[in-house]
């Protein structure tokens, strides 16, 4: 399945996302990178994924990141059948901010 998006380019990609070291560098990496709706755009689908892993209902998750039913439906998709890229992520950072919290 991943070999749809899988080459040289998308190699280079990945490792120089990687290389990155702190917010900082990911916000100034991106944002040469990226148009500010492109980055807005991935980082709904993220707080979509957050919030579907939450439980939280399609009209709470479109009221509160403005995402359509359709692209919801489509990350349900992808959180519940997908390769797993979001639920690895999403349970990493739960995990820190449970860590964290911990630690306060």
């Amino acid at each position: 399945m991943l070999e749809k998006i899988k080459g040289e380019q998308t190699d280079q990609l990945f490792r120089a996302i990687l290389e990155l070291k702190d917010l900082d560098e990911c916000y100034a990496f991106f944002d040469d990178l990226c148009t500010i709706g492109e980055v807005q755009s991935l980082a709904q689908r993220l707080d979509v994924a957050v919030m579907l892993k939450k439980k939280h209902t399609y009209d709470k998750i479109q009221s509160e990141t403005g995402a359509s039913t359709a692209t919801i439906s489509r990350i349900r998709r992808c959180v519940d059948y997908g390769t797993g890229g979001y639920n690895l992520i999403v349970d990493r950072l739960n995990e820190k901010q449970e860590s964290q919290s911990e630690d306060n």
